[in-house]
């Protein structure tokens, strides 16, 4: 009997954190939920969009129009 398995059971109501995670029905919800099947490919589609924004924001001319913005709105202020 010293290799006797140890018998547990879910608690009925899980009063901490991580036992809520452990008893969450994950499978459940990836196989019925479309939100877990389609936010991988969402975001997928998304990051080449992204990616194209950032390059345009960040662009040495709109750097420095930014910049010409800021320094006439930091004179009117100080005048």
């Amino acid at each position: 009997m010293a290799d006797k398995a140890k018998i547990s059971r879910p608690m009925k109501f899980p009063y901490t954190f991580s036992a809520k995670i452990a008893q969450f029905p994950f499978k459940h919800h990836m196989k019925h939920n479309w939100v877990w099947r389609y936010y991988p490919l969402a975001v997928l589609l998304c990051i080449p969009v992204f990616a194209k924004i950032s390059k345009l924001s960040n662009s040495p001319e709109n750097v420095a129009k930014w910049a010409e913005i800021r320094r006439k709105e930091a004179a009117e202020h100080h005048h």
